[in-house]
Order: structure tokens, then sequence, then C-alpha cells
């Protein structure tokens, strides 16, 4: 019988666990801060359940660390099993990303809005590109690879992410200007008045 197809979470996961074993704050740490953030939208309450699936599925195995003065702690390890499971998930086609941008959605509006609110939206994002784009670089400097193959893919991945950010903040320098202009002659009156 063939095995069910993993969640988007629990590829995250067994991914973060291929190299070394790892607590479940760890593992949410990793996979909303760390390195593996930019590659799965995981929230805070999806990581333990899909930890939860993975070891009853026999993909991870969990035990429990007794710390002095502390609550136990679950420590993460992946099985053969589970770095079988990966290999044979990331082997399947990608698929497309997902980009969702509200900032995009207020380009849309820019006739629309006051020149001060396109500005903003504008200057925001690009202070979030640049952040982004150093949270790659730290990422890359802080990662500790398991062997010379991995740091050689993780560069390229984030090589691949900075010149993606990159062009995206480039347009942004370029071509902001022409956004604004066309709310130049926008005021709040010019907005759509709710019905009374």
């Amino acid at each position: 019988m063939p095995r069910e197809p993993l969640s988007p979470v629990t590829v995250l996961c067994l991914a973060i666990l291929f190299n070394d074993e790892r607590t479940g704050y760890e593992i949410r740490k990793q996979s909303l801060e760390g390195r593996h953030r930019w590659f799965v939208d995981a929230s805070y309450g999806s990581i333990y359940p899909a930890l939860a699936r993975l070891a009853q599925s026999g993909l991870v195995t969990v035990r429990e660390e007794v710390q002095s003065g502390r609550p136990s702690r679950k420590v993460y390890a992946i099985t053969t099993e589970g770095r079988a499971a990966l290999i044979e998930e990331l082997s399947e086609p990608p698929g497309p990303d997902i980009f969702r941008s509200r900032f995009l959605l207020v380009s849309s509006f820019a006739p629309h809005l006051p020149r001060r609110t396109v500005e903003a939206a504008i200057e925001e994002r690009k202070a979030g590109l640049a952040e982004e784009i150093a949270a790659i670089e730290a990422a890359v400097a802080e990662s500790e690879c398991a062997g010379e193959r991995d740091c050689d893919a993780l560069s390229w991945a984030a090589a691949y992410g900075r010149n993606c950010l990159g062009a995206h903040l480039d347009f942004l320098k370029t071509h902001g200007d022409s956004l604004i202009a066309m709310a130049e002659g926008g005021t709040d009156a010019s907005l759509p008045k709710a019905a009374e």
C-alpha cells in the first residue's frame, strides 16, 4: 500500500531533522525564524501536530530528556524510513511557489490612495525586502552544514533567494516613483464614501 503524501509542514520537520536530532522548540524556531523559514509557511500551531503524526507513522522517533528544575523536553530524530520518505517527497515536482502580497493589492489601488499612503507602502516594502536579504545572509553565515555538498546547496539556495528579493528591491528603487505618480492626485476625499 503506497504511503500517504506528507503535508508541507511534515516535510519541513523532516528536512530540519535530516542532519541532527532536535527538540520541538528548536524545530519550531528553525521553521519560523531560522534558515528553514523561507521554504514552507508553518504556523506555530502546526509544528507539534506534524511531529506527532511523524512519530506515529514511524518517520521520526521521540525521546524525553529530564532536565533539572525544568519540565522534560522531547527530542526528535529522523528514522531511516523518515529519510527515505523525505527524499521520495522531494523527488516529486515542487509545483508553483505560492506568492501572496498585500503590497501588490495596495499598489493596484494606487490611483485611489493618497500619495503618502503609496510612498509609505513602497518604503515599507523596500525595508522588508532589505531585512529579508540580510536574514538570508545571516542564516547562511550561522548555518552548521553537515557536509560540503550541503553547504554548497544551501549557498546556492541562498543566492537564488537573494537574487529574487534583490530583483524586487531593484524594481521598487527604479520604478517606485511611477507608482507614486499615479497617486499624486489622491487624497482622503478621493476614496469612495460609505453609503449613508
